[in-house]
């Protein structure tokens, strides 16, 4: 699955959504994850609180979860709308040491919130017959 940190140096989850000046999105499996790409957004003079929450979802719709420092109500209702979870960490976390607890949900008994996630996305893969 791929998931999406909000950072500002790609080492650290230290960013809050409507201020991330990019996710660093990682496929994360059973076996470990890996860092896909950083995705940088383009720095937009002026704009509403709408434009920069539309600019970081289209940014992470590909994603399953999101992890970040914090998230407004309207962004994170937007966000799970589009089927992604979002995940607060302490500011600072570091981006690998989520990845590695993620993982290890993963191998072990996952908590409810990332079965139910893991659930929905298996169902979209047989509904639709994509893979995420």
């Amino acid at each position: 699955m791929k998931v999406a940190f909000a950072t500002d140096d790609g080492i650290r989850v230290n960013a809050q959504f409507g201020q991330s000046p990019m996710f660093a999105v990682y496929n994360v499996t059973k076996s470990g994850g890996e860092l896909i790409e950083l995705r940088k957004l383009p720095e937009v003079l002026n704009q509403d609180e709408a434009g920069r929450i539309d600019n970081r979802l289209e940014a992470v719709s590909d994603c399953t979860l999101i992890f970040l420092m914090q998230i407004g109500a309207s962004a994170a209702a937007r966000v799970t709308r589009r089927k992604i979870m979002p995940v607060k960490v302490p500011f600072g976390s570091s981006v690998d040491e989520q990845v590695k607890r993620l993982v290890e949900m993963l191998q072990g008994k996952p908590p409810l919130w990332l079965a139910k996630v893991l659930r929905a996305e298996e169902e979209g893969v047989e509904l639709d017959g994509t893979h995420g």
